[in-house]
């Protein structure tokens, strides 16, 4: 089944000021999302998924990333990233996890910014105008506590019953006046190696 787009969203929001005080480089977030039409929805059941994760994923992974990119500037610029899918009320939250939870739709991002950790995600089931909430982590460094940020947006007029909204996150810089530490340090305090091996020869960073 061909991805049936309705429209493409993007957002995009800069923090000067955090706490009061000047961010010594603003932060900037980006997202994209499509709307597309639920290809599971009226179906009843179904069982075998793949044939439409084959046929779409592949499509959003790519319309994603290319957005994503044009807004940041390029892929070296984005420093934190995640996804994101909604579905709406006549679907199954498996039809937005199985859009997003594939390598087919992923590796067009994380190839495209060089990434070396996960794509943190949420997916759920809800109406128009509902919360898209992606969770970010930095790219190269999941345990950099700094790049632990989150986009919210809405649509509001989606996604509508039959629908899916997926959506990509980025982030240019982390939160201004980070200052929680990273998980490097809490395990050396704890007296824990757990972890350590992952961890960057700079464990400065917050």
């Amino acid at each position: 089944m061909p991805l049936q787009l309705r429209k493409l969203v993007t957002y995009a929001e800069t923090t000067f000021i955090e706490g009061g005080r000047a961010a010594p480089t603003p932060l900037r977030l980006y997202a994209a999302a499509a709307v597309l039409t639920n290809p599971w929805a009226g179906r009843g059941f179904v069982e075998d998924l793949k044939p439409e994760i084959h046929d779409i994923a592949p499509q959003l992974g790519a319309l994603l990333t290319e957005e994503i990119l044009r807004m940041a500037g390029s892929g070296e610029a984005v420093e934190g990233y995640g996804k994101a899918a909604i579905v709406g009320t006549s679907g199954e939250v498996e039809h937005a996890s199985a859009l997003i939870h594939t390598l087919r739709f992923g590796n067009h991002y994380r190839k495209a910014v060089g990434a070396k950790s996960y794509l943190a995600f949420t997916n759920t089931r809800g109406g128009p105008n509902a919360a898209i909430a992606i969770p970010l982590m930095d790219k190269l460094d999941e345990g950099r506590r700094s790049h632990y940020l989150t986009i919210q947006f809405a649509i509001n007029d989606a996604p509508a019953p039959d629908e899916i909204v997926v959506a990509l996150g980025a982030s240019i810089g982390g939160r201004p006046h980070h200052r929680i530490g990273d998980r490097y340090q809490d395990l050396k305090e704890l007296g824990s190696t757990q972890g350590l091996d992952a961890a960057p020869a700079d464990v400065s960073h917050g």
